[in-house]
């Protein structure tokens, strides 16, 4: 089989003398894809609360687990994955096709640093496809118009739009209606799996996170669960519904289940009907 050949990835500016929300999770999940100013911000959080690197591998672990669930329980094939991240494996596209190797995954994000690395995302089963937009969740039409995700995911059959780690960094006003935009564009029985930011776990150390994100100008919005829930109106909450992510299906494998207080998220799943 010949091997597949991918469009060259422009040159892109990573802007390294700023702290970056994606290079900062990087940082805290202690990957190597960072900079001084990434490392300074999350070594301000961590001199704070110790236990933030702890709460940021259970907030990736959640997604792992959010992405077997769809693909075992839920026989999804098809996923969207919006501010994708610096990859990390496993990523998506490796949980799902491990499953299904059919499984079809488009990532999209609008971070230099991610496009810079988005070769290590095409890597798909022979059987599946993988491929990346360099997109943008405030953009929804453009996002649903191109052609890569048209190419790549069939619009009639349900999509598994999984939003992890990313609404946090849009207001209310900016992020809910893109959500729904997305939503509409999708058929009955594709599902939304959702992780956002809270200080109702652990009010003190989420204030600290949040400052420290502030002071290094990057934007983020604590949420409470009734407000997360406000993401999934109208849609079929899977079991358990909205919960801390250390109490979503949790799973030995991903390490010791951590308290409450040590984590700082909410994560849902839920199917349009």
């Amino acid at each position: 089989m010949k091997p597949t050949r991918h469009a060259p990835i422009p040159r892109v500016d990573l802007r390294t003398d700023r702290a970056h929300s994606a290079r900062v999770y990087d940082y805290m999940l202690g990957g190597k894809t960072n900079f001084a100013a990434d490392r300074e911000a999350g070594e301000r959080i961590i001199a704070e609360w110790p236990g933030s690197l702890d709460s940021a591998r259970a907030a990736r672990a959640v997604m792992h687990r959010m992405v077997r669930r769809v693909a075992e329980v839920h026989g999804i094939r098809q996923f969207l994955d919006i501010g994708t991240g610096i990859p990390t494996a496993p990523n998506v596209h490796e949980i799902a096709q491990s499953i299904a190797p059919a499984s079809r995954v488009v990532y999209v994000d609008n971070d230099p640093i991610v496009l810079a690395h988005a070769r290590a995302l095409l890597t798909s089963t022979p059987e599946g496809r993988t491929a990346y937009v360099d997109g943008d969740l405030r953009d929804p039409e453009k996002l649903l118009a191109d052609p890569a995700l048209r190419g790549n995911l069939d619009l009639t059959r349900p999509v598994a739009l999984t939003l992890i780690n990313i609404v946090h960094f849009l207001s209310d006003e900016a992020v809910r209606p893109l959500v729904a935009r997305l939503l509409d564009a999708l058929p009955s029985g594709s599902l939304l799996a959702l992780t956002a930011g809270t200080g109702d776990s652990a009010p003190e150390q989420a204030a600290v996170a949040s400052r420290r994100y502030r002071e290094a100008g990057i934007e983020n919005h604590l949420r409470t669960r009734t407000e997360v829930e406000r993401f999934f109106a109208g849609l079929e909450l899977d079991e358990p519904g909205v919960v801390l992510i250390n109490r979503w299906h949790p799973d030995l494998d991903d390490g010791p289940v951590l308290e409450d207080h040590e984590v700082m998220a909410y994560a849902g799943l839920a199917r349009k009907p």
